[in-house]
């Protein structure tokens, strides 16, 4: 008797433990159904990360010019006070500076991500800034050269800032593209989500910086957004593959203001709940990484601005409406709800 009780009680162990595992999988479909939906995107040709992005590319370069500049002040500082203009009798402040510039730069090349050391240099940056401020209110020193190297470092300041914006923000850019991929799982038949997001006049409802799409034929289309600082920016696109319930891929017409290629694919989701909607987009800004990050200064960060388009898809496709919290006390009117937006994590 004790025997067989034992062998029943382990018997009911194990269907106890497949049935949590069983339960485990069942909870977890979207987890496993993005990691398959990625594999399958880098099968089929879309973007994939290799080799350095322009970002790590102007990381490295201020690196490399912040070493040279750097053993400059150690070995010659009363030479380079003399070229900025800059009073005599601190060598031993422009030998440190320099010792600044040194360390930020070996720390952008050897660190295993050079978001650290570009930020060193910003703080330095805006020392020697200070410093040349100071000594602009000494009477010994040359006004005129020293408004000169002012400018300079305060234009390279500017390009350190972004730079490192772009890479605390994890945008990589790569031959002057810069890629987006963001994906979300919405409970309702990919056929419905399709036919939505083909009659392309429905993407102003959820895509928040389209202004109007006006559809000149089964292909193509005039597409008119809104830009930085309350401006618009319109351009031609055409679809280039169409597969009824599937995909949908579209690139702005050779010539248009706007440089940018996307796609958006509708899979069914694993136990079928509902549809994975993946949207893979190149977006090639004006002057690369950098104008990149001017734009994102403005508010308009592309990444940001694509995941929050498929959450208003979302909220229309399952409530019929976008979730707002805009006109109530601490409201925020350009996003969705807390609650949603919880939801939709």
């Amino acid at each position: 008797m004790g025997v067989e009780q034992a062998e029943r009680s382990k018997s009911k162990q194990k269907t106890t433990r497949r049935d949590k595992e069983t339960r485990g999988d069942e909870t977890t479909p979207s987890r496993r159904s993005l990691s398959a939906r990625r594999s399958h995107s880098e099968h089929h040709g879309e973007p994939k990360n290799a080799g350095l992005t322009q970002e790590e590319v102007w990381a490295y370069g201020l690196g490399l010019f912040g070493i040279g500049l750097g053993l400059t002040e150690l070995m010659t500082p009363r030479r380079l006070a003399r070229m900025i203009g800059a009073p005599s009798g601190h060598n031993g402040l422009i030998r440190l500076m320099g010792l600044r510039e040194v360390a930020a730069g070996v720390g952008i090349l050897t660190q295993r991500s050079p978001t650290t050391g570009l930020w060193m240099r910003v703080a330095g940056d805006v020392a020697d800034l200070a410093c040349l401020g100071a000594a602009f209110l000494s009477s010994r020193s040359d006004r005129g050269k020293l408004t000169t190297a002012m400018m300079t470092i305060a234009g390279g300041t500017l390009v350190d800032m972004l730079t490192a914006q772009q890479l605390s923000r994890g945008v990589t850019t790569r031959n002057g593209t810069i890629p987006i991929t963001a994906a979300i799982i919405i409970d309702c038949d990919r056929e419905e989500l399709y036919h939505h997001w083909r009659e392309l006049t429905n993407l102003p409802q959820f895509m928040k910086h389209l202004v109007r799409v006006d559809v000149k034929d089964d292909r193509r289309s005039h597409w008119v957004a809104r830009g930085p600082v309350g401006s618009t920016v319109e351009w031609d696109a055409e679809i280039t593959e169409d597969r009824l319930n599937e995909y949908i891929a579209w690139c702005a017409v050779e010539g248009a203001e706007v440089d940018h290629r996307g796609t958006v694919r509708f899979e069914p989701a694993i136990g079928g709940r509902g549809t994975i909607v993946t949207v893979n987009m190149q977006y090639r800004p004006p002057f690369g990484t950098l104008g990149a990050a001017v734009v994102a200064w403005f508010g308009e960060d592309p990444n940001q601005t694509i995941t929050m388009d498929l959450r208003r898809f979302k909220q229309i496709m399952e409530t019929g409406e976008v979730v707002t919290t805009e006109g109530q006390p601490a409201g925020r009117d350009e996003i969705p709800s807390w609650k949603y937006d919880q939801a939709a994590r």
